[in-house]
């Protein structure tokens, strides 16, 4: 099973605790999210050290008016090392506003450049910005993955496109019926689970830490919403994402 959108710097616990006990779990494959040039470094090198771990790298929309927006050069060319299959994640956040909107635009768009010409796919962070972030993916011709997915109406654009749409632990909440509908519509081959370590850990876990162990639980609130077996589930997920990042 793969955890495919994991913060593993971002842990209280020691990296190699969190991916031992992911291991013992039955997942045995995390592509962990660097947000910003400092965690890129940082998740770069807990890559380098389990041959399980794989690398995202972005900027993270709520840093677009900080000093890693001068940086891109510097991103794009961590983004060749071979563990760093993704670009991301980057996108457009509305409704924190940690960061000006103009300026979020414009470093999504250098990302996506930057994701087009070194042909990787991109990791999407979109919350209160359906319109602009539809926009914007409007001209970018590579694999797309919605990542934390929580806004339907992005669904149906997702569908005609053929993006990726990963469900997080917010799946199993209670109070979330239409993300479990969302994830019933979803093509087979176009599904994806994530933990978004160390946040939004699922039902039977929440208000605890989240980590990478804990996928199985969003895995199969997605099979229950779905009508499928979730081992079967976990296996298809698992080829969705090594299809999506060009994983080994």
């Amino acid at each position: 099973m793969i955890d495919t959108h994991a913060h593993l710097d971002a842990c209280g616990d020691e990296a190699e605790a969190v991916v031992a006990r992911a291991s013992a779990g039955g997942v045995d494959r995390i592509v962990s999210v660097g947000s910003g040039l400092d965690s890129c470094r940082a998740t770069l090198a807990l890559a380098e050290r389990h041959a399980g771990v794989f690398a995202a790298l972005g900027i993270h929309p709520h840093q677009a008016d900080g000093g890693d927006v001068d940086r891109v050069p510097e991103l794009r060319r961590l983004l060749g090392h071979q563990k760093a299959v993704a670009v991301g994640e980057t996108g457009l956040d509305y409704f924190r506003d940690y960061a000006g909107r103009d300026a979020q635009r414009r470093l999504f768009e250098r990302q996506l450049a930057v994701a087009a010409d070194l042909g990787k796919p991109v990791v999407v962070h979109s919350r209160a910005a359906d319109e602009d972030t539809l926009a914007t993916l409007d001209g970018f011709g590579g694999t797309v993955v919605l990542h934390c997915f929580s806004s339907p109406a992005l669904l149906p654009a997702a569908l005609e496109h053929g993006y990726y749409v990963s469900f997080a632990g917010n799946v199993t909440y209670p109070n979330a019926p239409e993300l479990r509908e969302a994830a019933a519509a979803v093509p087979t081959d176009r599904i994806l689970a994530e933990t978004d370590t160390p946040y939004l850990a699922p039902q039977p876990r929440r208000g605890r830490p989240n980590e990478p162990a804990y996928v199985v639980h969003t895995v199969a609130a997605l099979a229950e919403a779905r009508g499928v077996d979730a081992g079967a589930l976990g296996e298809q997920i698992d080829a969705n994402a090594t299809a999506a990042f060009g994983l080994s």
